[in-house]
């Protein structure tokens, strides 16, 4: 089954939020998916801003699916409010419930319930009357894991929002050192919001580094950009830091870094080639903010269609004998990196 694009995916999450702020409710919500950050959001807004304190008391309910079964769910559903027009359900972790238990209920709903279901890393089958029931009579939300070159974009995103910027170069960073885990990329940049010296509204690399300890200079994000530019001494400063600080560098997180920024790279040289495409719609398929196109163009000129072939090649080996093939077991880590950085930096 496709996998829901991004775009889309957030297009709704914003249709969901606004429509809850502004006081438009239905009686269903599934939310469902492997990325629970929009999964909290949405059930977490629901359960707090909906009904007033006093009226939560008698009015919300909050389960937990290892604990309930269908029937029990339908029973807390199906009465009225008490002095209120709306009462809440909330079934977290309800992957663990046998949904099809409630489909006669989903037929038809309460209208004066708020039946929440959080199915995190599971789904509704698409092809099942049921789905296709909670769409007519509800509000299904697939939340879908972000690729690691969305991350940089949704960083940008999230902060302006607050009404902060961030260095373009500063987002890719953070996004490659906490890779797509958006509720703690969410609460790391509320951390730098929090750490933001008065009257300033800019994220550098610098405040990055000061407040989190990840190096502004030491990191995949710049040894991928290195590569790409062939920038020899500062590709081998980069290996040789990572070689004596392990943890900064490991091969197992730097090597599908790389892979991805070259598979990047073969996409952007394809891209190129449709002169019909504005440098904001190759970005716009790339899922990079336009200001990266200038990383790739380097790259274009770096290295043949051909190269980029033979150095996603060449990861891939390395990955391999990172994990113990074919090598002796005397070759350290910035070895192999030296290695393979001096093959593809050859290209």
């Amino acid at each position: 089954m496709a996998k829901i694009r991004s775009k889309d995916m957030i297009a709704q999450y914003e249709q969901i939020m606004s429509d809850l702020k502004n006081k438009i409710y239905r009686p269903i919500y599934v939310l469902m998916g492997d990325e629970p950050y929009y999964i909290d959001a949405i059930s977490n807004y629901i359960a707090d801003k909906v009904l007033n304190e006093a009226d939560k008391a008698f009015n919300q309910t909050i389960m937990y699916g290892a604990d309930v079964d269908a029937r029990t769910i339908f029973l807390a559903s199906a009465r009225p409010p008490m002095m209120t027009n709306y009462q809440i359900v909330i079934v977290r972790e309800a992957q663990n419930v046998k949904l099809d238990g409630l489909e006669k209920y989903f037929e038809k709903p309460l209208a004066t319930t708020i039946l929440v279901l959080c199915l995190k890393g599971k789904t509704v089958d698409k092809r099942t009357s049921m789905y296709k029931i909670l769409q007519k009579n509800g509000t299904v939300f697939d939340s879908a894991k972000l690729y690691d070159n969305e991350l940089s974009g949704w960083i940008i995103t999230y902060l302006k929002k607050k009404k902060v910027e961030i260095d373009t170069g500063a987002a890719g960073i953070l996004a490659e050192y906490i890779g797509a885990d958006l509720t703690r990329i969410a609460n790391e940049l509320d951390k730098l919001f929090i750490l933001l010296p008065e009257g300033s509204t800019k994220i550098t690399s610098e405040h990055i580094e000061k407040n989190t300890g990840i190096s502004k200079e030491y990191n995949s994000f710049e040894l991928a950009n290195a590569l790409l530019s062939k920038n020899r001494l500062k590709t081998y400063r980069i290996i040789n830091y990572f070689d004596k600080n392990p943890k900064a560098g490991p091969m197992a997180m730097t090597i599908p870094s790389l892979f991805a920024k070259f598979v990047q790279l073969l996409k952007y040289h394809i891209l190129i080639q449709n002169r019909a495409l504005t440098p904001n719609q190759i970005a716009s398929q790339l899922g990079v903010n336009p200001f990266f196109l200038r990383e790739y163009d380097e790259g274009v000129r770096r290295y043949s269609i051909q190269n980029v072939f033979k150095s996603i090649e060449l990861l891939r080996e390395y990955d391999m004998k990172g994990k113990g093939w074919n090598t002796s077991g005397n070759v350290s880590e910035g070895e192999l990196m030296r290695e393979f950085a001096a093959k593809i930096l050859s290209l």
